[in-house]
Protein backbone atom coordinates (compact mmCIF):
# COMPACT_ATOMS: atom_id res chain seq x y z
CA UNK A 1 0.00 0.00 0.00
CA UNK A 2 1.46 3.33 -1.08
CA UNK A 3 0.44 6.52 0.73
CA UNK A 4 -1.15 8.79 -1.88
CA UNK A 5 -0.64 12.54 -1.98
CA UNK A 6 -4.31 13.15 -2.77
CA UNK A 7 -5.73 15.10 0.18
CA UNK A 8 -8.94 13.96 1.84
CA UNK A 9 -11.99 16.20 2.10
CA UNK A 10 -14.20 15.58 5.12
CA UNK A 11 -16.75 18.40 5.02
CA UNK A 12 -17.58 18.88 1.35
CA UNK A 13 -18.99 16.62 -1.37
CA UNK A 14 -16.64 16.02 -4.27
CA UNK A 15 -16.14 14.15 -7.51
CA UNK A 16 -12.96 12.09 -7.79
CA UNK A 17 -12.15 11.46 -11.44
CA UNK A 18 -9.35 9.34 -12.85
CA UNK A 19 -8.74 6.55 -15.35
CA UNK A 20 -9.46 3.00 -14.26
CA UNK A 21 -6.67 1.46 -12.26
CA UNK A 22 -5.28 4.66 -10.75
CA UNK A 23 -6.42 3.69 -7.24
CA UNK A 24 -9.57 5.76 -6.68
CA UNK A 25 -11.56 3.00 -4.96
CA UNK A 26 -8.63 1.94 -2.78
CA UNK A 27 -8.00 5.53 -1.72
CA UNK A 28 -11.67 6.16 -0.91
CA UNK A 29 -11.96 2.98 1.17
CA UNK A 30 -8.81 3.90 3.07
CA UNK A 31 -9.90 7.47 3.83
CA UNK A 32 -13.60 6.78 4.45
CA UNK A 33 -13.70 3.35 6.11
CA UNK A 34 -17.09 3.97 7.76
CA UNK A 35 -18.77 5.28 4.60
CA UNK A 36 -21.94 3.94 3.05
CA UNK A 37 -20.33 2.40 -0.03
CA UNK A 38 -22.32 1.88 -3.25
CA UNK A 39 -20.35 0.22 -6.05
CA UNK A 40 -22.14 0.59 -9.37
CA UNK A 41 -20.04 -2.24 -10.79
CA UNK A 42 -22.10 -4.46 -8.46
CA UNK A 43 -24.85 -5.67 -10.77
CA UNK A 44 -27.62 -5.85 -8.15
CA UNK A 45 -27.02 -2.30 -6.90
CA UNK A 46 -26.61 -1.06 -10.45
CA UNK A 47 -29.81 -2.63 -11.72
CA UNK A 48 -31.90 -1.37 -8.80
CA UNK A 49 -30.66 2.22 -9.00
CA UNK A 50 -30.75 2.27 -12.78
CA UNK A 51 -34.43 1.30 -12.69
CA UNK A 52 -35.32 3.77 -9.93
CA UNK A 53 -32.67 6.39 -9.03
CA UNK A 54 -34.97 7.68 -6.26
CA UNK A 55 -34.15 4.51 -4.29
CA UNK A 56 -30.74 5.99 -3.52
CA UNK A 57 -32.12 7.50 -0.30
CA UNK A 58 -33.19 4.04 0.93
CA UNK A 59 -29.52 2.92 0.92
CA UNK A 60 -28.59 5.68 3.38
CA UNK A 61 -29.47 5.27 7.08
CA UNK A 62 -31.70 8.01 8.52
CA UNK A 63 -29.75 10.71 10.35
CA UNK A 64 -26.55 9.27 8.87
CA UNK A 65 -23.45 11.28 9.63
CA UNK A 66 -21.03 9.23 7.56
CA UNK A 67 -20.01 9.98 3.99
CA UNK A 68 -21.82 8.22 1.13
CA UNK A 69 -19.51 6.90 -1.60
CA UNK A 70 -20.88 6.16 -5.07
CA UNK A 71 -18.20 4.35 -7.08
CA UNK A 72 -18.27 4.63 -10.89
CA UNK A 73 -21.10 7.16 -10.74
CA UNK A 74 -20.91 7.78 -14.50
CA UNK A 75 -22.75 4.49 -15.02
CA UNK A 76 -26.01 6.12 -13.82
CA UNK A 77 -25.81 9.87 -14.48
CA UNK A 78 -29.44 10.34 -13.40
CA UNK A 79 -28.35 9.59 -9.83
CA UNK A 80 -26.94 13.10 -9.73
CA UNK A 81 -30.46 14.48 -9.47
CA UNK A 82 -30.93 12.51 -6.26
CA UNK A 83 -27.46 13.41 -5.02
CA UNK A 84 -28.28 17.06 -5.58
CA UNK A 85 -31.55 16.73 -3.65
CA UNK A 86 -29.94 14.91 -0.70
CA UNK A 87 -27.14 17.47 -0.45
CA UNK A 88 -29.78 20.19 -0.28
CA UNK A 89 -32.35 18.52 2.01
CA UNK A 90 -30.19 16.32 4.26
CA UNK A 91 -26.83 18.09 3.96
CA UNK A 92 -25.43 14.70 3.03
CA UNK A 93 -21.78 14.51 2.02
CA UNK A 94 -21.03 12.44 -1.09
CA UNK A 95 -17.83 11.16 -2.64
CA UNK A 96 -18.53 10.40 -6.30
CA UNK A 97 -15.84 8.51 -8.19
CA UNK A 98 -15.73 8.12 -11.95
CA UNK A 99 -13.46 6.82 -14.69
CA UNK A 100 -15.30 8.71 -17.42
CA UNK A 101 -16.46 12.30 -17.49
CA UNK A 102 -18.44 11.86 -20.71
CA UNK A 103 -21.92 10.91 -19.55
CA UNK A 104 -21.70 12.99 -16.37
CA UNK A 105 -20.72 16.10 -18.29
CA UNK A 106 -23.42 15.45 -20.84
CA UNK A 107 -26.25 14.73 -18.42
CA UNK A 108 -25.90 16.33 -15.06
CA UNK A 109 -22.62 17.63 -13.66
CA UNK A 110 -23.92 21.22 -13.77
CA UNK A 111 -26.63 20.22 -11.27
CA UNK A 112 -23.93 20.06 -8.63
CA UNK A 113 -22.11 23.26 -9.57
CA UNK A 114 -20.95 24.86 -6.36
CA UNK A 115 -22.14 21.92 -4.27
CA UNK A 116 -19.40 19.43 -5.12
CA UNK A 117 -15.75 20.03 -5.82
CA UNK A 118 -13.87 18.22 -8.57
CA UNK A 119 -10.67 16.34 -7.81
CA UNK A 120 -8.47 14.00 -9.86
CA UNK A 121 -6.46 10.84 -9.23
CA UNK A 122 -3.32 10.13 -11.25
CA UNK A 123 -0.97 7.17 -11.57
CA UNK A 124 1.57 6.83 -8.78
CA UNK A 125 4.13 9.61 -8.57
CA UNK A 126 7.81 9.03 -7.96
CA UNK A 127 7.51 10.50 -4.45
CA UNK A 128 4.61 8.16 -3.63
CA UNK A 129 6.71 5.20 -4.76
CA UNK A 130 9.62 6.35 -2.61
CA UNK A 131 12.36 3.71 -2.44
CA UNK A 132 10.45 1.52 -4.92
CA UNK A 133 10.94 4.05 -7.71
CA UNK A 134 13.22 2.77 -10.46
CA UNK A 135 13.55 5.10 -13.45
CA UNK A 136 14.21 2.32 -15.96
CA UNK A 137 11.23 0.26 -14.82
CA UNK A 138 8.92 3.28 -14.59
CA UNK A 139 9.76 4.27 -18.16
CA UNK A 140 8.77 0.78 -19.30
CA UNK A 141 5.77 -0.02 -17.09
CA UNK A 142 4.49 3.33 -15.82
CA UNK A 143 2.76 4.22 -12.57
CA UNK A 144 -0.53 2.32 -12.38
CA UNK A 145 -0.62 0.90 -8.82
CA UNK A 146 -1.35 -2.70 -9.90
CA UNK A 147 1.87 -2.73 -11.91
CA UNK A 148 3.62 -2.94 -8.53
CA UNK A 149 1.33 -5.68 -7.19
CA UNK A 150 0.94 -8.01 -10.18
CA UNK A 151 3.60 -10.68 -10.73
CA UNK A 152 3.97 -9.77 -14.42
CA UNK A 153 3.71 -6.07 -15.22
CA UNK A 154 3.74 -6.59 -18.98
CA UNK A 155 0.79 -8.98 -18.89
CA UNK A 156 -1.16 -6.69 -16.55
CA UNK A 157 -0.72 -3.72 -18.91
CA UNK A 158 -1.79 -5.80 -21.92
CA UNK A 159 -4.88 -6.85 -19.98
CA UNK A 160 -5.50 -3.25 -18.89
CA UNK A 161 -5.52 -1.99 -22.47
CA UNK A 162 -7.84 -4.83 -23.48
CA UNK A 163 -10.15 -4.11 -20.53
CA UNK A 164 -10.41 -0.44 -21.43
CA UNK A 165 -11.44 -1.44 -24.92
CA UNK A 166 -13.91 -4.10 -23.86
CA UNK A 167 -15.49 -2.51 -20.79
CA UNK A 168 -15.15 1.25 -21.12
CA UNK A 169 -15.68 1.71 -24.85
CA UNK A 170 -18.35 -0.94 -25.27
CA UNK A 171 -20.06 -0.11 -21.99
CA UNK A 172 -20.66 3.49 -22.98
CA UNK A 173 -21.61 2.54 -26.54
CA UNK A 174 -18.94 4.86 -27.93
CA UNK A 175 -18.11 2.76 -30.97
CA UNK A 176 -19.21 -0.55 -32.44
CA UNK A 177 -16.09 -1.07 -34.51
CA UNK A 178 -13.52 -2.17 -31.95
CA UNK A 179 -11.18 -3.33 -34.69
CA UNK A 180 -10.92 0.16 -36.14
CA UNK A 181 -10.57 1.62 -32.66
CA UNK A 182 -7.72 -0.80 -31.88
CA UNK A 183 -5.90 0.26 -35.07
CA UNK A 184 -6.47 3.87 -34.07
CA UNK A 185 -4.91 3.34 -30.63
CA UNK A 186 -1.81 1.85 -32.21
CA UNK A 187 -1.55 4.69 -34.73
CA UNK A 188 -2.13 7.29 -32.01
CA UNK A 189 0.82 5.91 -30.03
CA UNK A 190 3.14 7.27 -32.75
CA UNK A 191 1.81 10.75 -31.90
CA UNK A 192 2.99 10.55 -28.29
CA UNK A 193 4.72 13.82 -27.43
CA UNK A 194 3.99 15.25 -30.87
CA UNK A 195 1.83 18.08 -32.17
CA UNK A 196 -1.29 16.20 -33.11
CA UNK A 197 -1.89 15.62 -36.83
CA UNK A 198 -5.32 14.00 -37.11
CA UNK A 199 -5.03 13.57 -40.88
CA UNK A 200 -1.80 11.59 -40.50
CA UNK A 201 -3.33 9.32 -37.85
CA UNK A 202 -6.34 8.82 -40.11
CA UNK A 203 -4.14 7.68 -43.00
CA UNK A 204 -2.10 5.40 -40.75
CA UNK A 205 -5.06 3.48 -39.35
CA UNK A 206 -7.20 3.66 -42.53
CA UNK A 207 -10.13 5.31 -40.73
CA UNK A 208 -11.98 8.43 -41.86
CA UNK A 209 -10.76 11.68 -40.39
CA UNK A 210 -14.08 12.53 -38.72
CA UNK A 211 -14.10 9.11 -37.06
CA UNK A 212 -10.53 9.60 -35.84
CA UNK A 213 -11.49 12.97 -34.37
CA UNK A 214 -14.34 11.19 -32.59
CA UNK A 215 -11.92 8.54 -31.31
CA UNK A 216 -9.61 11.19 -29.87
CA UNK A 217 -12.67 12.64 -28.16
CA UNK A 218 -13.36 9.21 -26.66
CA UNK A 219 -9.83 9.04 -25.23
CA UNK A 220 -10.27 12.49 -23.72
CA UNK A 221 -13.67 11.67 -22.23
CA UNK A 222 -12.36 8.41 -20.74
CA UNK A 223 -9.46 10.36 -19.19
CA UNK A 224 -6.95 8.26 -21.15
CA UNK A 225 -5.02 11.11 -22.75
CA UNK A 226 -3.85 14.68 -22.34
CA UNK A 227 -3.88 17.29 -25.08
CA UNK A 228 -1.64 20.24 -24.24
CA UNK A 229 -2.38 23.63 -25.81
CA UNK A 230 0.41 25.81 -27.17
CA UNK A 231 1.52 28.69 -24.94
CA UNK A 232 0.75 31.87 -26.86
CA UNK A 233 0.19 34.52 -24.18
CA UNK A 234 1.68 37.83 -25.38
CA UNK A 235 3.53 35.91 -28.07
CA UNK A 236 6.36 37.82 -29.75
CA UNK A 237 6.71 35.34 -32.60
CA UNK A 238 4.40 33.02 -34.53
CA UNK A 239 3.63 29.72 -32.82
CA UNK A 240 1.92 26.54 -33.99
CA UNK A 241 -1.77 25.97 -33.34
CA UNK A 242 -1.95 22.17 -33.01
CA UNK A 243 -2.22 20.61 -29.57
CA UNK A 244 0.36 18.15 -28.25
CA UNK A 245 -0.83 14.62 -27.47
CA UNK A 246 0.06 12.17 -24.68
CA UNK A 247 -1.50 8.98 -23.37
CA UNK A 248 -2.04 9.44 -19.64
CA UNK A 249 0.47 6.83 -18.45
CA UNK A 250 3.87 5.90 -19.78
CA UNK A 251 3.22 2.17 -19.29
CA UNK A 252 0.01 2.35 -21.32
CA UNK A 253 1.87 4.21 -24.06
CA UNK A 254 4.66 1.62 -24.11
CA UNK A 255 2.10 -1.19 -24.32
CA UNK A 256 0.29 0.38 -27.27
CA UNK A 257 3.44 1.44 -29.16
CA UNK A 258 4.48 -1.22 -31.71
CA UNK A 259 8.16 -2.10 -31.88
CA UNK A 260 10.14 -3.37 -34.81
CA UNK A 261 13.71 -3.72 -36.11
CA UNK A 262 13.55 -0.28 -37.76
CA UNK A 263 12.60 1.55 -34.57
CA UNK A 264 15.15 3.85 -32.97
CA UNK A 265 15.19 3.55 -29.16
CA UNK A 266 15.13 7.32 -28.70
CA UNK A 267 11.95 7.57 -30.80
CA UNK A 268 10.15 5.47 -28.17
CA UNK A 269 11.97 6.26 -24.94
CA UNK A 270 12.19 10.02 -25.56
CA UNK A 271 8.39 10.45 -25.53
CA UNK A 272 8.26 7.99 -22.61
CA UNK A 273 10.50 10.24 -20.52
CA UNK A 274 8.39 13.27 -21.43
CA UNK A 275 5.25 11.34 -20.43
CA UNK A 276 6.74 10.48 -17.04
CA UNK A 277 7.58 14.13 -16.46
CA UNK A 278 4.13 15.29 -17.54
CA UNK A 279 2.46 12.78 -15.19
CA UNK A 280 4.42 14.29 -12.33
CA UNK A 281 3.60 17.89 -13.30
CA UNK A 282 -0.12 17.23 -13.55
CA UNK A 283 -0.31 15.16 -10.37
CA UNK A 284 1.53 17.65 -8.15
CA UNK A 285 -0.41 20.55 -9.64
CA UNK A 286 -3.66 18.81 -8.70
CA UNK A 287 -2.68 17.32 -5.34
CA UNK A 288 -1.20 20.57 -4.02
CA UNK A 289 -3.96 22.75 -5.57
CA UNK A 290 -1.37 24.93 -7.31
CA UNK A 291 -3.67 26.22 -10.04
CA UNK A 292 -1.21 25.97 -12.93
CA UNK A 293 -2.07 25.23 -16.54
CA UNK A 294 0.44 23.08 -18.45
CA UNK A 295 1.26 24.06 -22.04
CA UNK A 296 4.00 23.46 -24.58
CA UNK A 297 5.71 26.05 -26.80
CA UNK A 298 6.68 25.68 -30.42
CA UNK A 299 7.41 28.34 -33.00
CA UNK A 300 6.55 28.07 -36.67
CA UNK A 301 10.30 27.49 -37.17
CA UNK A 302 10.00 24.30 -35.04
CA UNK A 303 11.86 25.63 -32.03
CA UNK A 304 10.22 23.97 -29.02
CA UNK A 305 10.05 23.78 -25.23
CA UNK A 306 8.39 20.62 -23.94
CA UNK A 307 6.39 22.00 -21.01
CA UNK A 308 5.38 25.50 -19.98
CA UNK A 309 3.80 25.76 -16.51
CA UNK A 310 1.84 28.98 -16.04
CA UNK A 311 -0.29 30.33 -13.21
CA UNK A 312 -0.55 32.92 -10.48
CA UNK A 313 2.53 31.49 -8.80
CA UNK A 314 4.75 32.05 -11.81
CA UNK A 315 6.02 30.86 -15.18
CA UNK A 316 8.32 27.86 -15.56
CA UNK A 317 9.73 26.21 -18.67
CA UNK A 318 10.99 22.60 -18.76
CA UNK A 319 12.87 20.93 -21.59
CA UNK A 320 13.27 17.15 -21.09
CA UNK A 321 16.05 15.22 -22.83
CA UNK A 322 16.79 11.49 -22.90
CA UNK A 323 20.49 12.15 -23.50
CA UNK A 324 23.19 11.60 -20.87
CA UNK A 325 25.41 14.21 -22.53
CA UNK A 326 24.02 17.57 -23.57
CA UNK A 327 24.76 19.45 -26.77
CA UNK A 328 24.67 23.20 -27.23
CA UNK A 329 21.53 22.98 -29.40
CA UNK A 330 19.65 21.26 -26.56
CA UNK A 331 19.29 24.66 -24.90
CA UNK A 332 18.08 26.45 -28.03
CA UNK A 333 14.36 26.27 -27.27
CA UNK A 334 14.73 27.37 -23.66
CA UNK A 335 17.02 30.27 -24.56
CA UNK A 336 14.63 31.55 -27.19
CA UNK A 337 11.64 31.20 -24.85
CA UNK A 338 13.47 33.03 -22.06
CA UNK A 339 14.32 35.84 -24.47
CA UNK A 340 10.59 36.32 -25.05
CA UNK A 341 9.63 35.70 -21.41
CA UNK A 342 12.58 36.86 -19.24
CA UNK A 343 10.48 36.54 -16.08
CA UNK A 344 10.29 32.74 -16.54
CA UNK A 345 12.53 30.17 -14.90
CA UNK A 346 14.07 27.64 -17.25
CA UNK A 347 15.07 24.04 -16.50
CA UNK A 348 16.86 21.61 -18.78
CA UNK A 349 16.25 18.08 -17.49
CA UNK A 350 18.41 15.21 -18.76
CA UNK A 351 19.62 11.70 -17.95
CA UNK A 352 23.12 12.73 -16.97
CA UNK A 353 24.64 13.19 -13.51
CA UNK A 354 25.67 16.80 -13.06
CA UNK A 355 23.85 19.95 -11.97
CA UNK A 356 24.83 23.09 -13.84
CA UNK A 357 23.72 26.70 -13.96
CA UNK A 358 24.09 28.41 -17.30
CA UNK A 359 22.85 32.00 -17.50
CA UNK A 360 19.18 31.74 -16.45
CA UNK A 361 18.87 27.99 -17.17
CA UNK A 362 19.28 25.32 -14.47
CA UNK A 363 20.44 21.93 -15.75
CA UNK A 364 19.19 19.05 -13.57
CA UNK A 365 19.53 15.25 -13.73
CA UNK A 366 16.08 13.71 -14.19
CA UNK A 367 15.89 11.88 -10.85
CA UNK A 368 17.07 14.92 -8.93
CA UNK A 369 14.56 17.10 -10.74
CA UNK A 370 11.71 14.67 -10.01
CA UNK A 371 12.63 14.70 -6.32
CA UNK A 372 12.65 18.51 -6.27
CA UNK A 373 9.64 19.05 -8.54
CA UNK A 374 7.03 19.67 -5.78
CA UNK A 375 9.32 22.33 -4.30
CA UNK A 376 10.01 23.94 -7.70
CA UNK A 377 6.31 24.17 -8.43
CA UNK A 378 5.28 25.43 -5.00
CA UNK A 379 8.09 27.99 -4.74
CA UNK A 380 8.95 29.05 -8.28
Amino acid sequence: MYARLRKSLESKSFFLFGPRGTGKSTWVKQHFPAAVYLDLLNSSIYNELLATPARLESFIPRNATQVVVIDEVQRIPDLLNEVHRLIETRHQIFVLTGSSARSIRRRGINLLAGRALTRSMFPLTTSELGADFDLRLFLRYGGLPSVYNEPTSKEYLASYVSTCLREEVQQEGLTRNLGAFSRFLEAASFSQGQALNVAAVSRECAVERKVVEHYFGILHDLLLCYRLPVFSKRAKRKVVTHQKFYFFDVGVYQTLRPRGPLDVVAEIDGPALETLFLQELLAYNSYYDLGYTVYFWRTRADVEVDFIVYGEKGLLAFEVKLATQLRREDEKGLKLFLQDYPMAKGYLVYCGEHVRHEDNITVLPIEQCLARLPELLQNP
